[in-house]
């Protein structure tokens, strides 16, 4: 196993592991999550499916280890929203010569919402969306072309627009024995001896 390859089905390129691919020092991804793209080359992922992320802001795009992210999925982030408490939706601020504005003033275009953070073993379905400031839970999992606009708990499947959670996915117990293992923090070795009982749902037979 080696987290630093690209395209770790090779000779396939419809996937990559993000980690070797981003360059964004505000994206930061963890080991072995793994981007698929059969329409656009994947390892354009910072271009293609991260949306609004200008330096001015600092946000950041936090995606944690070994998870599944479905081609098309996007992350929206706060320059592509308006300010609501202006009289006008429309983003004076950023055309500052236009209307003789200060440069300092251009963040005012828009409502800072804050980073996107998604946990670790998290499932991204296809062309989800994900707004600015939302968190992830570890385990969850995100429909196909839900848009998520609120924060979701750990090992919750959702879907919809707006994203609504459907099910957990274990019995409390399961989902809290899990977040207390935190098998994705693991070493290589470990997680490979308890590959079948991880695979196979037999909690009781992780060691």
């Amino acid at each position: 196993m080696n987290p630093k390859l690209i395209y770790p089905r090779y000779p396939f390129k419809d996937t990559v592991y993000l980690k070797s691919v981003v360059k964004n020092e505000n994206i930061v991804v963890g080991d072995y999550t793994m981007y698929n793209d059969w329409v656009n080359d994947p390892t354009e992922f910072e271009k293609n499916n991260v949306l609004y992320h200008y330096p001015i802001n600092n946000d950041r795009l936090n995606i944690g280890k070994y998870c599944s992210i479905a081609c098309g999925a996007k992350f929206m982030f706060t320059s592509g929203n308006h300010a609501m408490q202006s009289l006008s939706t429309y983003p004076f601020p950023i055309f500052v010569e236009e209307w003789a504005l200060e440069w300092s003033d251009i963040t005012n275009a828009w409502d800072n919402k804050g980073d996107i953070v998604i946990g670790n073993d998290v499932w991204i379905g296809y062309e989800s969306v994900f707004m600015q400031g939302v968190h992830i839970g570890d385990g969850a999992v995100i429909g196909t072309r839900a848009v998520v606009t609120k924060d979701i708990p750990p090992y919750t499947i959702v879907g919809g627009v707006p994203a609504k959670p459907i099910k957990k996915r274990f019995d409390d117990k399961t989902v809290e024995k899990l977040l207390e293992l935190k098998w994705w923090n693991w070493s290589i070795e470990k997680i490979s001896q308890n590959i079948e009982a991880i695979k196979n749902g037999r909690i009781e037979n992780l060691n």
